[in-house]
């Protein structure tokens, strides 16, 4: 099984920009459809976007959609996330998954119970 380890998080005002990253080892990256997901305080963990084995087919959550961008680099086995024009309500812990089912065949990447590997999490907490 793949570990995961996100890093990148951080303390950034409204409208700013981050990029986070998750870093893969363990296992064959590419086999790994992957996603990010958040929780905030209080809240239930949301799917924020997903990337298919290769980079070719990406998916966003509504509230994310047009102000993140998900990538990964098989060769270095990371997974990013860069987050343009950012929102107070974007705070969040962040945290990558990995799956090895078809979940995106069976249209079920938004839910979290089809990723079986899932790193600590990072913190992106944004100012207002």
């Amino acid at each position: 099984q793949v570990q995961l380890v996100e890093s990148g998080g951080g303390l950034v005002q409204a409208g700013g920009s981050l990029r986070i990253s998750c870093a893969a080892s363990g296992g064959i990256f590419s086999n790994y459809a992957m996603a990010w997901f958040r929780q905030a305080p209080g809240k239930e963990r949301e799917f924020v976007a997903a990337i298919s084995w290769f980079g070719g087919h990406t998916y966003y959550g509504d509230s994310v959609k047009g102000r993140f961008t998900i990538s990964r680099d098989n060769a270095k086995n990371t997974l990013y996330l860069e987050m343009n024009s950012l929102k107070p309500e974007d705070t969040a812990v962040f945290y990558c998954a990995g799956a090895t089912g078809p979940v995106f065949a069976s249209g079920h990447y938004q839910d979290a119970r089809e990723y079986d590997n899932w790193g600590q999490g990072t913190q992106v907490t944004v100012s207002s």
